[in-house]
């Protein structure tokens, strides 16, 4: 009876000693927080890690104008367009419910720092002064900047002619910015819609519009009165608008960007809502 006490004592402190042994490579594996070891990865794996600050719980909350077609605009009741459908892959790769909200388009920044939106999305340039109150997403599509007229406008014939004339321009966007500072001999006429801006050229309350090329191409198929000159007026890149310092969600969205753009999804996008 004592042997068989004696065996079943050094049968368990054996398969102890085993557990142990097996123990210490789990403990070995994960690097202790801080040590160059945990730090290490892609910026994507820390952005999908990161916990974002969003305004409500569970919700995605994005601003815009949604006069800015084929970026944003109506369809019936709802807000679509490209940078819809950017934001729906934003939304579900952090586990959200994308909420779409159509303000002004001088009103998106004010918005978002007021604690109202998570993030901005209408076309927006990357400009010194916007930086200077709100953080951008990389860069994910270039526009021209076109100058719309009349058909049977004879003044105007290359964008240098906006010189001394009445343009219209939306107002707060980059447009407005660069013909109040670079043409200041004209005379600026700033709407809310773009709408009212060919408004204002069909009744000769202006000469021209300075404005994004997709939406001009939209605005034309709408207002047959309407051409847009061959030459474009500048270049433009867009971005998106986050809070100062909401550095998670920052990296959370550049990362969605970066994969459909490698994927050639926002192309596809631009595409789809152009070729209706």
């Amino acid at each position: 009876m004592k042997k068989i006490i004696a065996l079943v004592l050094v049968a368990m402190m054996t398969a102890t000693a085993f557990a142990g042994c097996a123990s210490k490579p789990a403990e070995s594996s994960s690097a202790p927080a801080g040590s160059s070891e945990a730090s290490t990865g892609s910026s994507s794996d820390a952005a999908s890690s990161a916990a974002a600050t969003t305004v409500e719980e569970g919700k995605l909350i994005m601003v815009t104008e949604a006069g800015f077609a084929p970026y944003e605009y109506y369809d019936g009741q709802n807000v679509v367009g490209v940078d819809v459908d950017i934001a729906k892959e934003i939304a579900a790769a952090m586990g959200k419910e994308l909420v779409v909200k159509d303000i002004a388009f001088d009103s998106i920044i004010p918005e978002i720092n007021a604690g109202k939106a998570d993030f901005g999305v209408a076309g927006m340039s990357i400009t010194p002064e916007r930086l200077e109150t709100v953080d951008f997403t990389i860069e994910y599509a270039t526009s021209k900047q076109v100058v719309v007229v009349k058909k049977d406008n004879t003044a105007i014939k290359t964008p240098e002619d906006i010189k001394g004339k009445k343009v219209a321009v939306q107002l707060g966007t980059v447009a407005d910015i660069v013909v109040s500072e670079d043409y200041p001999d004209c005379t600026l006429i700033q709407q809310k819609k773009y709408l009212a801006a060919a408004e204002d050229v069909k009744s000769g309350k202006a000469d021209c519009i300075v404005m994004d090329a997709l939406p001009a191409e939209e605005l034309v198929k709408e207002n047959p009165e309407l051409v847009i000159l061959e030459q474009e007026l500048f270049t433009d890149k867009y971005g998106m608008a986050v809070k100062k310092g909401n550095a998670a969600l920052l990296e959370q969205i550049n990362a969605v960007l970066q994969k459909l753009m490698d994927e050639g999804k926002i192309a596809e996008f631009t595409l789809n809502h152009t070729s209706k």
